[in-house]
C-alpha cells in the first residue's frame, strides 16, 4: 500500500495541519501516527520529516529516544515480564530467557508471524504477586517457567 493509498496519511496530514505543522510539536505527532498506523515505520517517519520540514534522522531520533515508541508492529497478542527487584530476584530473568528460546525472538521483538510481542517492564506494583507476567493486559501472578508457556499458549490459540 502506497501512501497515496492509505487513508491514514490523510488522518495523519489532518493532526499535523491541526498542529500547525510545528516542529515543536514532533513529540505530540509521534504519538498520533503511532496511534494512527500501531508504530512508527519507516515510510511514516519519512512522511512526517518532509511535512515538517526537519531532518529524518532528528524524527528518528525523537522516534527512538522515548521506550514509548514502537518502530515495529506489536503483535497481537502480548507478554510483558515484569524485571523489577522483587520478581528478578524470584527468577523473572529466567522466565524471559525461556519465553526468548521457545518463540526465538528477544525482549522488544515481534515473532514473524506477528502473533506474539514480548515486552519488559520495571515494575508493575505487584511484588507481593512476584513474579509477574501480563498477558494480554492480566496479570499472572506467581508466575513459573512452566506456568509461563501455559499462559502464553492459551493466550494465542
Amino acid at each position: 500500500m502506497s501512501i497515496s493509498t492509505d487513508d491514514r496519511y490523510n488522518t495523519l496530514e489532518k493532526s499535523i495541519k491541526k498542529l500547525g505543522y510545528d516542529k515543536s510539536s514532533l513529540i505530540e505527532i509521534l504519538h498520533s501516527a503511532q496511534e494512527t498506523f500501531g508504530y512508527l515505520g519507516i515510510d511514516t517517519l519519512k512522511f512526517i520529516a518532509s511535512r515538517l520540514k526537519l531532518p529524518y534522522s532528528k524524527v528518528y531520533g525523537v522516534a527512538t529516544f522515548y521506550n514509548y515508541f514502537r518502530l515495529k508492529p506489536k503483535g497481537k497478542h502480548n507478554v510483558v515480564v515484569c524485571l523489577g527487584t522483587a520478581c528478578y530476584i524470584k527468577g523473572s530473568n529466567k522466565i524471559l530467557e525461556n519465553i526468548e528460546r521457545r518463540y526465538g525472538i528477544k525482549a522488544g521483538e515481534t515473532t514473524s508471524d506477528e502473533a506474539l510481542s514480548v515486552l519488559t517492564a520495571r515494575c508493575f506494583g505487584s511484588c507481593s504477586l512476584a513474579p509477574v507476567i501480563v498477558c494480554d493486559d492480566v496479570i499472572k501472578p506467581k508466575i513459573t517457567l512452566e506456568s509461563s508457556t501455559r499462559e502464553i499458549e492459551e493466550m494465542i490459540k
